[in-house]
């Protein structure tokens, strides 16, 4: 089985480089649909909020790669011998996956934080910045006090992304990326984002890429 992970920040393009790996017929597994589901579980919306303590509960009472245990599960129910893991957020659960894969590879898919403001805000997902926590000025002292512990915030989309993003580097994920075998810049047009990134999945799914050898 050969699995090809994922890693970046919040809206730089993962979701749509798992959209063209369906295309091109291979299975994805997102990591935070495990979180999601088990906040389905205990009835919580699916708010950044809710899916961020209970992405904290399972790693502090399961361990670190215990979104990556589910994950994998999910991986193997796919029944294929490629698959994508979307959304990676540290080194021990890239070290998982390459302790149970026979081919294992980490790409980081990176936009600037403008680009992504944007294409979060279009995307509209309960958990994405501004969703679910007060956005209209009328913020609570929790979310002050939340917003206060990293950053001064812009305003409070840019707030909240940056939260999330503290989170998830609190998580491990500044390690991950620094590890990565491959770097996807998503800093420009869609096309040039997918023709880019068919054409390093061109590579991976061949087995004809190195690490350090592929920046695009």
């Amino acid at each position: 089985m050969k699995i090809i992970g994922f890693v970046g920040l919040p809206g730089s393009g993962k979701g749509e480089a798992s959209k063209i790996a369906r295309r091109h017929g291979l299975a994805v597994v997102v990591m935070g649909d495990v979180i999601r589901q088990e906040a389905a579980r205990q009835n919580l919306e699916p708010t950044d909020r809710n899916l961020g303590r209970i992405g904290n509960a399972l790693r502090a009472n399961e361990g670190p790669d215990a979104i990556a245990k589910r994950a994998l599960e999910r991986v193997r129910a796919t029944g294929k011998d490629v698959v994508v893991v979307d959304g990676l957020r540290s080194m021990a659960e890239a070290d998982f996956f390459r302790n149970h894969a026979e081919e294992f590879h980490l790409v980081e898919v990176s936009a600037p934080m403008d680009a992504r403001m944007r294409w979060l805000a279009a995307r509209g997902r309960p958990d994405d910045p501004g969703k679910g926590t007060a956005n209209d000025g009328s913020r609570t002292d929790a979310d002050a006090k939340i917003i206060s512990s990293c950053f001064e915030p812009d305003s409070f989309a840019a707030a909240a992304l940056e939260q999330r993003e503290c989170r998830e580097m609190g998580w491990g994920m500044s390690e991950a990326i620094k590890a990565a075998d491959m770097k996807l810049v998503n800093d420009g047009s869609l096309d040039d984002f997918r023709k880019n990134f068919e054409m390093i999945l061109g590579l991976l799914k061949a087995g004809t890429a190195s690490p350090d050898e592929e920046q695009m």
